[in-house]
Formats: structure tokens, sequence, C-alpha cells
């Protein structure tokens, strides 16, 4: 049954209208302000470091060193407090625009923009990630919001990946520190899984894996909007924040044993990069973290392989971004996208030998 599609501010009173309007300023204003305290601003200043210095930082796996710590609990702490240092106003921010995607949006409206198969919804989401430039954590809520708000699987998978992997400014940053082929690389594959895989994903295991009666707009919140735009929030944060960051520190306890000590002996196996692929894939790293990463590992001899590899699937997704968006998404699309990515970072890092980066 074909689904109806509903107009934003139709069939409504002056009141509600009225309302909907302010919901939506409120919801710009926050998004618009939060972007540019979070990512906007400071990025601008780091661009100008990233251009003099070639260099915006350490890794964040292993600092200057070829290996990373020894597996334990000191690792987990120190791996905790750094990432969240780095990432915590943008975690707010991702949290606070996603509970208001579902608080202050129209859902008639949001389903009528994002709620297609077809990939129009697909490409508005993927092209609105972009001055985002969330990590695949903090734009994690979002996608949530998307999701239960009834945005199309393709246009949710959009949002959240080119966050990260469309970022205009991760993307210069590369190019001042790893060279404007590295970029080329990244914007190719980037958008093939921004915008190829998520619509894959809409077409194939998208809309029937979805519950019984998700097709139909729900019912308005009649409540006031910040009591719903509260509520909603409060339900993000109690269900995202504990496993999101219980994962965050098992993950830095054990990144020795996902990234081995980097020689040049070793630097150019196919072993290591297929393992780097799944590394990569699983572990969580802030925004444009994977450039130092992969400008380290590279001074200690790992081949382009294994770096094209890194410069996709650290930042596309992780398990703390897999495990917040598989509360409104299905099991087999999260996998789905999971291999993709593991997949695509592999692609990438033969492009780049073939290329001889």
């Amino acid at each position: 049954m074909a689904m109806s599609q509903p107009t934003f501010g139709v069939g409504v009173g002056p009141s509600r209208r009225a309302a909907e309007r302010w919901g939506i300023v409120l919801f710009l204003v926050v998004a618009v302000a939060g972007v540019y305290i979070a990512k906007w601003s400071p990025y601008y200043a780091k661009a100008f470091v990233a251009a003099a210095k070639h260099s915006i930082g350490g890794s964040v796996i292993s600092g200057g060193a070829a290996a990373a710590p020894a597996a334990g609990w000191a690792a987990a702490w120190q791996y905790g407090v750094a990432y969240v240092k780095a990432i915590w106003i943008a975690l707010v921010v991702g949290l606070l625009v996603g509970s208001g995607v579902e608080a202050a949006l129209p859902r008639g409206w949001l389903m009528r923009v994002l709620g297609s198969r077809r990939f129009g919804s697909t490409a508005v989401a993927g092209v609105a990630a972009v001055p985002a430039m969330m990590c695949t954590c903090c734009s994690a809520p979002v996608a949530v919001g998307l999701a239960k708000s009834r945005a199309s699987v393709g246009a949710t998978l959009a949002f959240w990946l080119g966050n990260p992997l469309l970022n205009p400014a991760t993307i210069v940053f590369m190019g001042f520190v790893l060279g404007w082929r590295w970029v080329a690389l990244r914007i190719v594959f980037g958008a093939l899984l921004v915008f190829g895989v998520s619509q894959l994903a809409e077409r194939w295991l998208g809309r029937n894996d979805l519950p019984a009666g998700a097709l139909q707009v729900p019912p308005e919140d009649d409540r006031p909007l910040l009591v719903r735009w509260g509520a909603s929030l409060g339900r993000l944060a109690v269900g995202l924040l504990p496993e999101y960051l219980a994962i965050v520190l098992i993950l830095g306890a054990v990144r020795a044993w996902l990234f081995p000590a980097m020689t040049p002996a070793i630097g150019g196996a196919l072993w290591l990069a297929l393992a780097l692929a799944v590394a990569g894939t699983l572990f969580v790293i802030p925004t444009a973290g994977e450039i130092p990463v992969v400008q380290t590992l590279m001074r200690y001899g790992l081949g382009a392989v294994g770096a094209g590899t890194l410069l996709i699937t650290l930042p596309a997704v992780s398990l703390p971004s897999l495990v917040m968006v598989g509360r409104a998404l299905p099991a087999r699309v999260l996998v789905f996208v999971a291999v993709a990515v593991a997949l695509a970072g592999l692609l990438t890092g033969v492009a780049a030998a073939a290329l001889g980066l």
C-alpha cells in the first residue's frame, strides 16, 4: 500500500502551524550554534596549523610511537580521558540535535523530505551531513533521531556516514598533512559509501526489516516543545551514553591488540591490511583522528594499502557508533554497512598502492 505524502502545515490549525514554525526555528538555532562552537570555529583555526606544520597532532592510538601502550586499565583510562576531552562538546551537540529531530521537527514534513526509498532522500541527507562535520559517534544520536522520526534507512545512513567521511575540514587537513592525492581517494570512496552503500542498504535491507506500522505518520505529541525536547534528550542520553562510554574504555584498553607495533617488515603485508580493515572498522576516534594515526604509522613503515584502509575505516563507523545506531536500525543493515566499510577501506588501499602513494 502506498504511503501517503504528508505536507507540513496542511490540515492543522493556526496555533499548531505557529508551534511547528517556532520548533523549526529553535532547532535551527541550536543546530547552527552548536556546530559553530564544536566544529566550524575550532577547525577554521586548525586548518592554518595543518598548513603551516603539516601535522595536526599525535596519533590517538600510539602518540608518536610505533606501538600502542600495553593492554590494561591504564591504557583504557588514558584513552578514555583523551577521547572524551576531544569530543564531549560535539557529543552534547549531537544529543541536542538528535533529540531535537524527534521533538522539534514536524514528523510529516520530515517523512516527506527524508522518508522516501528513492535516491533523492539519501542524497539530501548525505549533502546535509557535510556542514555538520561530526565524528561517527557524535552523529549517531542524530541518526537515531532521524530513524525514529521515520526517515528512510538510506537517508539515515547517508547522514550518519556523511558526517565523518565527507567532512570538509578533515579533507582540508588531509590535503595539507598527507597530500591531495589522498584527498581524491577519500572523496571518491567516501562518496561511494555515503550515497551508494546507503542506497543499497535501503533497497536490499531497509523497509522489509522495519516493524509493522513504521510507515505510518505517528501522532503528534501535544506537550510543550521544551518538555518534548527535554524528554527526548533524556531518553537518548540514558539509552546511549553508558554503553557508549563502556565500549570506548574497552577499545582503549585493548588497542595494542588491534593495532600491532609497526615495522617496515610488516608494513606492506596483506595480512596487516586485512587486520587493519577489521580494527579500523571497530575502533573509535575523534574527528580527523585518522590523519595523525596514518601519518605516524607510515613514519614507521606502514605501506599504502594499510594507510588507505585506515583512512576510510577509522572515521566511517566504530563499534560504539554501531551499537548506538543499532537502537534504531535493524542489525542486518548495520552488519552490511560494517562489511561495506571494511571492503571500501581495502579497495582504497589497493588504489593508493596502484597510484604509488
